[in-house]
């Protein structure tokens, strides 16, 4: 099976009877029992997280994520398709989540369950139950994250940015989700939602915009991308959308913001509207 990594989804319904594609549905349960795509598995975005206090959006551990990747019948034959109800930001965070245990192949659903259902493709009710799997991950691919040594590393490094997904009022350090507020030094800001085009569904903006919006900021093509968010969440969507722009390099700091925002010894700027701006160890 071949399809691309954006995926329409005039091109994912023709699939839907392959033995070979499984469809995996990200969005909130509610929805998911209320409708979904034929075939399409549950899984509940969350445990694509640790969950553990302070830095909740980092990558769960080898032995649970063969647990959860067994349990939903994944093997490496099989083409993911990822879908959420949101735009993308955790359909983003699964196909991270299978670049970290070396499975490639994948599509995300362009516009998801927003494009899926408003434009009267096949939806139902029954929950599939599928067969377990082995599966063994032999070790987890290190290249598409970044920790906390790799963000300060890339900070005075020309040849990395960083690509902020949070609100702007998040990185401006306005609205407060940590001990301390702000950005990281040298970060940018292009908000995941800015990614998305209502008018079509919640589809990604064409690309050739997206990369205009992006050379407008300074994240070039020709730099390596690190991205985050508050969990790495919401950037799954803008590491997919990196990908997709073939971007030489893109990692996610799956730290992110609860992470850096909870320490002490980072450095952070500011840059409130009519407030002050400032980098250092002080919130």
């Amino acid at each position: 099976m071949s399809l691309p990594l954006l995926l329409e989804p005039e091109q994912l319904l023709p699939a839907l009877d392959d033995g070979q594609l499984l469809v995996i549905d990200t969005s909130s349960e509610q929805n998911y029992l209320k409708a979904h795509i034929p075939g399409a598995i549950y899984l509940a975005p969350g445990r694509l997280q640790c969950g553990v206090k302070p830095a909740t959006g980092k990558l769960p551990d080898k032995t649970t994520l063969e647990h959860i990747f067994a349990g939903i019948g994944l093997h490496p034959q099989r083409h993911v398709v990822a879908v959420d109800d949101e735009g993308g930001g955790w359909a983003g965070r699964l196909i991270w989540t299978l670049d970290c245990i070396g499975h490639q192949r994948y599509s995300l659903l362009n516009g998801g369950m927003s494009a899926w259902s408003r434009e009267g493709y096949p939806m139902v009710q029954d929950i599939p139950q599928p067969a377990p799997k082995s599966v063994a991950i032999t070790a987890i691919e290190r290249a598409g994250i970044a920790s906390l040594d790799d963000v300060l590393a890339a900070i005075d490094d020309p040849r990395q940015a960083i690509w902020d997904a949070r609100s702007p009022e998040e990185y401006n350090g306005s609205k407060v989700l940590a001990q301390r507020a702000g950005h990281i030094p040298g970060a940018i800001n292009l908000e995941w939602t800015d990614l998305m085009d209502p008018a079509r569904n919640l589809r990604l903006l064409p690309l050739p915009h997206i990369q205009a919006m992006l050379d407008q900021r300074g994240l070039g093509r020709d730099q390596s991308i690190i991205t985050h968010c508050q969990s790495h969440h919401r950037s799954g969507l803008t590491y997919v959308v990196a990908k997709l722009l073939g971007y030489p390099e893109v990692r996610a700091y799956d730290g992110s913001w609860s992470e850096w925002g909870n320490r002490e010894d980072t450095p952070i700027e500011r840059n409130i509207p009519g407030g002050d701006t400032a980098e250092g160890h002080s919130a």
